[in-house]
């Protein structure tokens, strides 16, 4: 059993401590500890070993805070209320008819105005759950009269959040997909020269779309009561939105989004997301879009938002360093694909659910990835899987529990739109929903991927 002490035993630890309320940051340190100790780098090798794994992910990290600091500049410039407040008068005026075949019209445009805006979150207006608190409360009586089922609005929202990143490769998909996955993939040992990414995760991004369907036409099409209750106008719903300021983010965002295609399709090693979005603060800045007495202020707060996140994947590389330095990975992998014995449909739901768990228990699918990579990439290609499957599966299993984590953003964001007026439980109509909407056929499609790739 020794080959799997300090692997297993780290991941073992990681795990029970986060399943412990225990801070997902301290959980991933004390889990390397236990592993490099175990594993016998000792205290000071498995510091070290820590140390220089955290230098892999201050580049996500930085990433993510300058596209924090950057959708709270869109979201200062008042054009993602101006958007809400659109859709909440012309959605407001026609389901304040009663005609019924008007209020079946306005349900469906309104899911699909909320699905367009959670798709675009990602990419094109890259400012992840910050969108839900300006657009989903004011809402909340339209969907009440419309008797939606807010199930049904939890899951909308959580398939354009996580569909969207595990998918296409502009925005944050650019992180998940090119820097961490195919990044991870790398450092392990494997060309991911020629791979086309999109290829590798088509199957499993239709296994959402099906769970997205089934809630849609299936789980959440009857009718729902919910009390109406009179909610106080809020700050962004009361200050008046600057025609010069929008046309500025609009202009900020088309040009963040155009230099990160640019960059991509010329191939270049830059960080496109991390320019892309410098590029967009310099606009807002340069035109007086933010002013400069503010930008302080705006900067800090956006890159407040997404502090956390960027402090859990810097940890994560860490704790994925310190199990490559203790050596245990390539005799745990031997073992692993002994015990399987070349059974490569077993191995991959294998993979699969571990990847569940542990995204489960840290609610960061961008953090899962370099703890899992480090052992699935040696496994993946000792069990003779292709590349393309490899990055499916590695894909897949870090993808797996962002929908239905309690700790994750994608099932925290919807939450707090829904349920400013205390009536929609974040586990029983938000947690629950998406992890069995989601996660089952995510895991189904992947399987299928693994097999087929």
């Amino acid at each position: 059993m020794d080959y799997m002490n300090s692997v297993l035993l780290a991941v073992l630890v990681m795990l029970v401590l986060s399943a412990a309320r225990v801070h997902v940051v301290l959980a991933l340190f004390i889990g390397a500890l236990v592993g490099g100790l175990v594993g016998e780098l000792g205290l000071d090798g498995t510091m070290v070993a820590y140390q220089e794994g955290l230098s892999g992910g201050a580049m996500l990290a930085l990433s993510y805070a300058l596209l924090g600091a950057f959708a709270m500049a869109v979201s200062s410039s008042g054009l993602p209320q101006l958007i809400a407040n659109g859709i909440i008068a012309k959605v407001g005026s026609e389901s304040s008819k009663t005609n019924h075949r008007i209020e079946y019209t306005v349900k469906w445009l309104l899911l699909a105005g909320i699905l367009a805006m959670s798709i675009m979150s990602q990419n094109l207006i890259p400012v992840h759950i910050a969108f839900i608190p300006l657009i989903i409360p004011p809402l909340l009586a339209v969907f009440n009269r419309l008797k939606l089922d807010r199930r049904l609005i939890a899951c909308v929202l959580t398939f354009g959040l996580v569909t969207t990143y595990m998918y296409v490769p502009v925005g944050f998909g650019a992180i998940f997909l090119n820097d961490i996955l195919l990044g991870n993939i790398k450092l392990a040992g494997m060309d991911t020269s020629g791979i086309n990414v999109m290829t590798a995760m088509a199957i499993p991004a239709l296994g959402m779309v099906i769970g997205l369907l089934i809630a849609v036409f299936f789980s959440y099409r009857k009718p729902r009561a919910y009390q109406t209750v009179e909610l106080a106008p809020t700050e962004s719903t009361t200050t008046e939105v600057k025609k010069f300021n929008v046309v500025v983010a609009i202009i900020a965002i088309v040009a963040t989004f155009v230099v990160q295609v640019v960059m991509q399709s010329m191939g270049t090693e830059a960080n496109s997301l991390l320019v892309g979005a410098l590029v967009g603060l310099t606009i807002f800045m340069v035109t007086g879009a933010v002013k400069w007495k503010e930008a302080d202020d705006v900067f800090t707060a956006g890159m407040r938002m997404m502090a956390l996140i960027g402090f859990i994947m810097i940890s994560a590389q860490g704790f994925a360093a310190v199990m490559d330095a203790t050596g245990d990975v390539d005799p745990l992998v031997t073992t692993v694909a002994d015990l399987f014995a070349g059974n490569k449909a077993a191995a991959a739901m294998a993979m699969l659910v571990v990847g569940l768990i542990v995204t489960m228990g840290i609610g960061s699918s961008f953090s899962t990835l370099p703890i899992i990579t480090t052992i699935y990439v040696p496994l993946c290609l000792a069990l003779g899987f292709s590349p393309l499957a490899t990055v499916s599966i590695i894909g897949t299993a870090g993808a797996l529990g962002d929908a239905g984590s309690p700790a994750s953003d994608s099932t925290l964001g919807p939450t707090a739109g829904l349920n400013v007026d205390g009536q929609h439980d974040h586990i029983r109509d938000s947690v629950i929903p998406t992890f069995i909407h989601y996660n089952i056929p995510l895991m189904i499609a992947g399987w299928v991927a693994a097999m087929v790739l």
